[in-house]
């Protein structure tokens, strides 16, 4: 093959690839579910999972990459979940709120019976896990996903925070604004605001001061 015709078939393939992106962007545009308001210049990739959306409040100029799940639960054990044993299944009013400009590069999953708040600002690295219950451990014999949800507490995570990659949020959990948590954490306790934390179970190992403008180390923190 000559060059020319090497280069021509290789503008040709960038066009093709930038005309089908804009295709599925508007595709996802088109086919997001009715929230419970109507958030501006919204994007969620696909493909995406969103349970009970109208449970679901967005803000505006937010962008979440493909594989994410919104689950807003109502009941459980639900519908989907057949052929267990006879249950009396729990009810829940449940919220999910996700400020302005939040970003998540994809797979991220988000679980709430109560409460899951995400304030404005707020930058989500990759297969984050974010829940306000966790699966019921009351008994040898029963599986567990048949089990009720306990340990429901809301959680929040402050403005402009950054969540780093693989990071898990349990119940009852409050992070403060403009904290930075390292890749591969697991927060049990509340994070006060403007702090490092890093490890399972999640410690503070820094601390912003606004008096030397650094980040200084924590007591006991390295």
């Amino acid at each position: 093959m000559s060059a020319p015709r090497r280069r021509f078939l290789r503008r040709l393939a960038v066009r093709l690839g930038i005309l089908l992106r804009s295709v599925e962007r508007e595709v996802d545009a088109a086919t997001l579910p009715a929230f419970a308001n109507h958030p501006r210049n919204l994007r969620i990739e696909s493909p995406r999972t969103v349970v009970n959306p109208s449970c679901i409040t967005i803000g505006d100029q937010v962008s979440l990459g493909p594989g994410c799940q919104l689950n807003a639960i109502r009941r459980y054990p639900g519908a989907w979940m057949s052929g267990g044993p006879d249950t009396e299944p729990q009810q829940f009013e449940p919220s999910i709120v996700i400020g302005d400009r939040v970003s998540a590069t994809g797979y991220l999953t988000i679980g709430a019976a109560l409460s899951v708040t995400i304030e404005d600002d707020v930058l989500i690295a990759g297969h984050v896990f974010i829940s306000d219950n966790q699966h019921g451990m009351g008994g040898g014999d029963v599986p567990f996903k048949y089990q009720p949800l306990e340990r429901i507490a809301p959680v929040r995570i402050g403005r402009g925070t950054w969540l780093g990659e693989h990071v898990v949020v349990l119940s009852g959990v409050s992070i403060g604004e403009m904290c930075v948590i390292g890749a591969n954490s697991v927060v049990t306790g509340s994070i006060p605001p403007r702090c490092v934390a890093v490890g399972s179970p999640a410690r503070v190992v820094r601390r912003w001061d606004a008096a030397t403008q650094g980040w200084q180390p924590a007591p006991g923190g390295s």
